[in-house]
């Protein structure tokens, strides 16, 4: 199967047959999902036109409905279990975050995006699971303004796209302190809970070594905090680095140390202590000097050596730190390796291409998380306090 196509009469898969003959009535099994599916109509193409055979033999392209598979699968008759090898699919180079402009149009969304990765092998969609968004991904930004408008025009799916969310994290740089009462009284029982200690920042080599962003060291001597509530201070940690004080985003890099506190008789339980815990570590990081990191990518960036200056110079705009530059044997070519924050790769790959007359091409992987700028910050935790304004309005 090699090109699919959605018509009135339901899904028309183009195939090429290798070896063989195939007849009307036959059975055919999927050899790479195992379904076995019945030929029940055989068309050969003619243009728009359809002409009704009973019959295929080797060498012909031929046309069938009611067959569900994806572009370059493999069928046979079920006595060979051989696969052809699928056609080279490069790396998608540009995502879009996409979500439907209703609620209510979710399902045909879906039934999009199935659709669509069924029949385009070099489209993308994964959900991300730090932002919770969809995002598509695919050969160029053309690509994926061809989706999106093919969503609208057969689905009547408005889209919403913009660029996805990068995965920001928070740390602290400083020590500092905390004594936190956690107490609330209404009829019957209420909840009481205090909590003292430190946090305090981690170096990158003792993260390897613990092999968990952030750690939890309980220093309680006596039953001041009864054992059983020990528990419950770790997971109130953990809420409070799902969801950091700044950004709203994960903390990574801290230790808690707890070394004392008080409970109550009556009052005391394992949600008090979480929420106290909680609250007391999301107050304290605001005086332990914390900033936010990003992801920083190492780009690899292969060129005609003639463009040059206006590659670097359009690296250096995107704050960019250029770590080497190799010629090639015969000086034509150059291979450039960079690293550069996430955020501002959004529409580079048009960018290069625009600057190098199409020649020019990129690849990049993760390579840390590193502190924001100033300003940067600021404006980050500016758009995250105006959206839970928004959210509590």
């Amino acid at each position: 199967a090699f090109k699919l196509e959605e018509t009135p009469f339901g899904q028309l898969t183009y195939m090429r047959i290798y070896q063989g003959m195939l007849k009307k009535g036959n059975f055919i099994i999927n050899v790479n999902d195992g379904k076995k599916i019945k030929l029940a109509r055989i068309v050969r193409m003619h243009s728009d036109e359809m002409e009704e055979i009973d019959e295929a033999h080797a060498g012909d392209v031929v046309a069938m409905f009611g067959i569900d598979c994806r572009s370059m699968d493999t069928f046979s008759d079920g006595n060979m279990n051989l696969a052809m090898s699928t056609m080279f699919v490069p790396e998608p180079v540009m995502s879009l975050a996409v979500k439907p402009a209703e609620q209510k149009m979710q399902n045909n969304f879906a039934k999009a995006l199935n659709k669509f990765t069924k029949e385009d092998p070099t489209l993308r969609v994964k959900v991300d699971s730090e932002t919770k968004e969809t995002v598509l991904s695919g050969m160029g930004e053309l690509h994926l303004e061809v989706y999106i408008e093919r969503m609208n025009r057969e689905y009547n799916v408005e889209c919403v796209s913009g660029q996805p969310n990068v995965n920001y994290k928070e740390t602290i740089a400083s020590k500092a302190t905390f004594d936190w009462l956690h107490k609330k009284q209404t009829g019957g029982a209420g909840q009481y809970a205090k909590v003292q200690g430190y946090i305090e920042p981690m170096t990158e080599e003792e993260i390897k070594e613990l092999g968990k962003p952030n750690q939890f060291v309980n220093k309680c001597i006596g039953t001041n905090i009864p054992p059983e509530y020990y528990p419950s201070c770790e997971k109130g940690m953990n809420d409070a680095t799902v969801e950091g004080a700044l950004v709203g985003c994960e903390v990574e890099g801290v230790r808690v140390v707890l070394q004392d506190g008080a409970s109550h008789a009556v009052d005391s339980s394992d949600m008090a202590f979480r929420i106290c815990m909680a609250n007391a570590i999301r107050d304290t990081m605001k005086r332990a000097n914390p900033s936010v990191l990003e992801p920083i990518m190492t780009v690899e960036i292969e060129i005609p050596s003639e463009f040059q200056g206006a590659v670097t110079a359009s690296l250096s705009r995107r704050m960019g730190m250029i770590q080497s530059s190799d010629m090639n044997d015969d000086g034509s070519g150059l291979k450039i390796e960079v690293q550069v924050p996430l955020a501002n790769m959004f529409g580079y790959s048009t960018e290069l291409r625009s600057l190098t007359q199409g020649k020019g091409e990129f690849s990049m992987e993760y390579y840390q998380h590193a502190a924001v700028p100033r300003n940067v910050q600021e404006e980050l935790m500016d758009k995250y306090k105006m959206e839970r304004e928004a959210e509590a309005a």
